[in-house]
Protein backbone atom coordinates (compact mmCIF):
# COMPACT_ATOMS: atom_id res chain seq x y z
CA UNK A 1 0.00 0.00 0.00
CA UNK A 2 1.06 3.45 -0.71
CA UNK A 3 0.75 6.21 1.87
CA UNK A 4 1.00 10.18 1.85
CA UNK A 5 3.09 11.40 4.52
CA UNK A 6 1.83 14.72 5.78
CA UNK A 7 4.93 16.34 7.73
CA UNK A 8 3.76 18.32 10.82
CA UNK A 9 5.09 20.89 13.45
CA UNK A 10 2.92 22.51 16.22
CA UNK A 11 3.89 24.35 19.28
CA UNK A 12 3.55 23.11 22.56
CA UNK A 13 2.59 25.12 25.69
CA UNK A 14 6.12 24.74 26.81
CA UNK A 15 7.79 26.62 23.72
CA UNK A 16 8.76 23.24 22.00
CA UNK A 17 7.71 22.22 18.99
CA UNK A 18 6.81 19.08 18.11
CA UNK A 19 7.57 17.15 14.85
CA UNK A 20 5.51 14.38 13.83
CA UNK A 21 4.57 12.61 10.47
CA UNK A 22 0.48 11.50 9.53
CA UNK A 23 0.72 8.76 7.77
CA UNK A 24 -2.43 8.03 5.88
CA UNK A 25 -3.55 5.96 2.42
CA UNK A 26 -2.67 6.96 -0.16
CA UNK A 27 -6.30 7.97 -1.53
CA UNK A 28 -6.94 9.61 1.35
CA UNK A 29 -6.88 13.24 0.77
CA UNK A 30 -9.12 15.85 2.39
CA UNK A 31 -7.03 17.75 4.35
CA UNK A 32 -9.38 17.86 7.53
CA UNK A 33 -9.71 14.52 8.05
CA UNK A 34 -5.66 14.26 7.58
CA UNK A 35 -5.80 17.66 10.21
CA UNK A 36 -8.26 15.33 12.59
CA UNK A 37 -6.16 12.51 12.55
CA UNK A 38 -3.19 14.99 13.81
CA UNK A 39 -5.79 16.45 16.26
CA UNK A 40 -6.55 12.64 17.53
CA UNK A 41 -3.15 11.75 18.26
CA UNK A 42 -2.52 15.21 20.05
CA UNK A 43 -5.11 14.62 22.23
CA UNK A 44 -3.25 11.54 23.12
CA UNK A 45 -0.61 13.61 25.03
CA UNK A 46 0.24 15.12 28.29
CA UNK A 47 0.75 18.62 27.31
CA UNK A 48 -1.38 21.32 25.38
CA UNK A 49 -0.09 22.19 21.64
CA UNK A 50 -1.71 25.19 19.85
CA UNK A 51 -3.64 24.54 16.97
CA UNK A 52 -3.07 22.05 13.62
CA UNK A 53 -4.11 23.57 10.43
CA UNK A 54 -2.66 23.74 6.78
CA UNK A 55 0.11 26.37 8.30
CA UNK A 56 1.54 23.66 10.28
CA UNK A 57 0.14 20.35 8.23
CA UNK A 58 1.69 19.67 5.16
CA UNK A 59 1.68 17.11 1.86
CA UNK A 60 5.72 16.07 1.85
CA UNK A 61 5.88 12.92 0.05
CA UNK A 62 4.27 9.16 -1.11
CA UNK A 63 5.88 5.99 0.22
CA UNK A 64 5.35 2.35 0.38
CA UNK A 65 4.05 1.51 3.93
CA UNK A 66 5.73 -1.41 6.65
CA UNK A 67 4.06 -4.25 7.73
CA UNK A 68 4.09 -1.90 11.00
CA UNK A 69 2.00 1.35 9.33
CA UNK A 70 -0.53 -0.62 7.70
CA UNK A 71 -1.32 -2.63 11.41
CA UNK A 72 -2.00 1.35 12.63
CA UNK A 73 -3.92 2.09 9.84
CA UNK A 74 -6.11 -0.73 10.05
CA UNK A 75 -6.61 0.15 13.54
CA UNK A 76 -6.90 3.70 13.51
CA UNK A 77 -6.96 4.90 10.17
CA UNK A 78 -3.91 6.61 10.31
CA UNK A 79 -0.08 6.14 11.50
CA UNK A 80 2.13 8.98 13.50
CA UNK A 81 6.03 8.99 13.17
CA UNK A 82 7.14 11.17 15.95
CA UNK A 83 10.48 13.21 15.46
CA UNK A 84 11.01 15.74 18.13
CA UNK A 85 9.49 16.83 20.87
CA UNK A 86 6.48 13.85 21.21
CA UNK A 87 7.19 13.24 24.97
Amino acid sequence: MKVSVWDTYVQREDGKVMHFDILVPNEVTDEETIFGFGRQYLKTKPFTTKHLTAKECRFCHIEHATVQILTSIENAGFHIIEMENCD
